[in-house]
């Protein structure tokens, strides 16, 4: 269990921090004829669509109230009425969903209550879903506001509905790219279960080009997706940050859940499939068996250029789990480890300490480590260093092809794992092999995470555990 330090430092240098809006606008951006809205000034959406747009390499739909100096004193319902109008008549979406930010916040407007007002004036909204998250930016961070807004979709548009018991609702954390869900829908959908993914990135920000524009998000979960959620016979969430919206669900419809703290690795994927096929009462099918092989042989190959490293790795706390956790799995020690708000996952890192800080706390203590693993603003600091870097989570704006990157299931790990050995390579090559760090006795010890037996075919038969180092 990772002992969490707060850093006490005056202000961030460098920050590792996104805001709750902005990631309450990407859980907005996964629901089909969505237009996600920032309650607040124009600078604040500008700063969080340059982000996206920048991530993605997509056109983003997002709106802003455009709050002012005088409507931020006297309130923010006219604004409020004026965007919900505006919008309804250029982009005619299904659904319109709001996100509070610290300037609104911090002035204590009543969305709820501007919300319920407006649907009372105006009849035409009647038609139009309307959905409210409150993610104030001055606490918290992108996970929590992620959290915040799959949560108050759940609560706003789900009702209770007859239980159809080959239908199942994935909820995929926030460091989910949309391959990564299309990795999952697949392993879902193999066992002849029927998958709701909400929300689901995977159809609005894959990458397509789309055959019209309508201003709003194209593809995501529909509208009528989301309330069929109340029929599933079981929720699945992928990360700590969707409990919130899974208690929801079993609160509001009773359906029952189960909470995979990460996807990424051996055995929990050993678990998913053993899940699932126990609900289907499918036998696991023979790719995945295949895969499961190929990624046994992936980590015998890679283990080498992993076991004995020492890693820094800063990232949101999910994130941060499930690469640390493979990381650790594959023989390299978690020396310094960053996040940026409290969460139940830091209890499972396998590390001596999580500092909540920035991207200086990472710089600072990877001075003796072998691989920094942030986003992209932290190349200057991998620079500095010397070190190799690798990319994950938000942002990557150096790279393309982040909608396409999976990081979960067999193919996902195993893909992970040829991407930090192929840097650890590349690191060889450019200090000398005299230089690496490994030590055999490391190696030996890394090589303990290959013994893992075969998973079984059988739907009734119970999991192997794996064994790890």
């Amino acid at each position: 269990m990772a002992h969490v330090i707060e850093s006490k430092k005056a202000c961030a240098v460098n920050p590792l921090k996104m805001s709750q809006p902005l990631g309450a606008s990407l859980a907005f951006l996964g629901l089909d004829a969505c237009m996600p809205v920032m309650h607040g000034s124009q600078g604040c959406t500008s700063f969080a669509l340059v982000l996206l747009v920048r991530h993605f390499k997509e056109a983003i739909a997002l709106q802003t109230t455009a709050m002012n100096e005088v409507t931020s004193i006297l309130g923010g319902y006219d604004n409020i009425e004026a965007a919900l109008l505006n919008i309804r008549k250029r982009a005619a979406p299904k659904i319109i969903a709001i996100c509070s930010t610290g300037l609104t916040e911090t002035k204590g407007d009543d969305v709820h209550g501007f919300v319920a007002t407006v649907r009372k004036r105006k009849p035409e909204l009647d038609d139009t879903a309307i959905v409210y998250a409150c993610t104030p930016d001055y606490v918290g961070g992108f996970e929590d506001g992620y959290r915040n807004a799959l949560t108050a979709i759940v609560r706003t548009l789900v009702k209770p509905l007859p239980v159809k018991a080959d239908q199942l609702t994935l909820l995929p954390g926030s460091h989910l790219s949309p391959g990564d869900i299309v990795e999952l829908r697949e392993m879902m959908e193999a066992f002849g279960l029927s998958v709701i993914v909400l929300p689901d990135i995977s159809g609005s920000l894959d990458g397509h080009i789309p055959p019209d524009w309508r201003g709003t998000t194209l593809g995501g979960t529909t509208l009528d997706e989301i309330r069929a959620a109340g029929a599933s016979a079981l929720t699945l969430g992928v990360g700590e940050q969707t409990r919130d919206a899974a208690l929801a669900l079993q609160e509001i419809v009773g359906t029952p859940l189960e909470i995979f703290d990460r996807l990424t690795g051996l055995e929990v994927n050993d678990r998913l499939l053993q899940r699932l096929a126990q609900l289907s009462g499918q036998p696991v099918p023979a790719k995945y068996r295949r895969q499961r092989s190929q990624l046994l042989d992936a980590m015998l190959d890679g283990h080498f250029y992993t076991g004995g490293i020492k890693v820094a790795i800063a990232a949101e706390p999910d994130l941060l789990l499930a690469v640390g956790s493979l990381l650790h799995e594959m023989g390299a020690e978690l020396r310094c480890c960053v996040s940026t708000t409290k969460s139940a996952s830091h209890a499972l890192l396998p590390a001596k300490t999580v500092i909540l800080g920035d991207l200086e706390d990472l710089e600072n203590g990877a001075t003796d480590c072998d691989l920094l693993v942030t986003h992209s603003h932290g190349r200057q600091a991998a620079a500095r260093l010397n070190k190799p870097l690798l990319r994950i989570g938000f942002p990557v704006f150096d790279r393309v092809g982040n909608a396409h990157r999976c990081q979960v299931g067999y193919r996902g790990t195993m893909a992970l794992i040829f991407e930090v050995a192929n840097l650890m390579i590349d690191q060889i090559k450019h200090h000398h092999a005299t230089d690496w760090p490994v030590s055999p006795e490391a190696l030996h010890a890394a090589s303990t995470v290959i013994a893992a037996p075969e998973i079984s075919a059988s739907p009734t038969q119970p999991s192997l555990v794996v064994a790890s180092a």
